[in-house]
């Protein structure tokens, strides 16, 4: 008879457990949230644009790789030397590594003396400057120096003991001097008007002065590129995944 009551305690408790692990799923089922887009449709149709345009210039790359390579291999052996030769000195102009002249706007940092007994010289630090850099790449820029330094993408702009320095030079006290190069000069102008980076140098007591230029000229690039930190991806062939 103790045996059978035992049992029954047992039975009971396991339908007890499973009617409350039941009601703890059915509570928590009903009560998760729903990951929901919350853009509305202008942001949406803004983002597929996006998405859109890059597709369409990666398929224009694509394009352009498949007839460079056809093009070089129904060509001789002195004309497919003449093509690397040609290729090799584009990759140069590309990677920032030869002078580079045109059109663009000449960005002057310059002290804001405000009318006070006594003022420190304004100073800008590396994390200021990288976010102009920033701002002017997000515009369009697509070649730029500061000072004497040719930027390129892997161009570091570090605070060394209170002294800027771009690449491994230092660029001295302001004012500095930023040039750019690009097609759209009014784009540019116009986005930093209304970004918030000239209230950002306001608050260092720097202005920032911008004038368009017909004939800016950009030094190269003239230190050695250390890839070593480089990491190399591998791409898959066709029909692999």
């Amino acid at each position: 008879m103790k045996n059978v009551f035992n049992k029954q305690h047992v039975a009971i408790g396991i339908v007890c457990l499973l009617i409350g692990l039941m009601i703890a799923i059915l509570f928590n089922t009903n009560h998760q949230t729903i990951d929901r887009d919350t853009r509305d449709t202008w942001e949406i149709r803004t983002a597929l644009l996006e998405e859109q345009k890059t597709q369409q210039n990666l398929y224009m790359e694509i394009a352009e790789a498949e007839q460079t390579l056809q093009e070089y291999q129904e060509q001789t052996e002195h004309q497919q030397i003449e093509s690397l030769k040609n290729s090799i000195q584009e990759l140069r102009d590309q990677a920032g590594l030869t002078k580079k002249s045109g059109q663009g706007i000449i960005i002057t940092l310059e002290p804001m003396f405000l009318e006070e007994d006594y003022q420190e010289y304004p100073e800008i630090n590396a994390e200021l400057l990288q976010l102009l850099i920033n701002e002017l790449n997000a515009a369009g820029a697509t070649e730029m120096a500061i000072e004497s330094q040719r930027v390129i993408n892997i161009t570091p702009i570090r605070d060394v003991n209170g002294n800027i320095y771009v690449n491994n030079s230092s660029i001295g006290d302001l004012p500095t001097k930023i040039q750019v190069l690009t097609n759209g000069s009014e784009e540019i102008i116009k986005h930093l008007e209304v970004s918030e980076i000239g209230d950002y140098f306001a608050l260092e007591n720097v202005t920032m002065n911008i004038s368009e230029q017909s004939d800016i000229v950009l030094p190269e690039y003239d230190e050695q590129i250390d890839l070593q930190d480089v990491d190399i991806v591998d791409v898959p062939e066709e029909g692999e995944s």
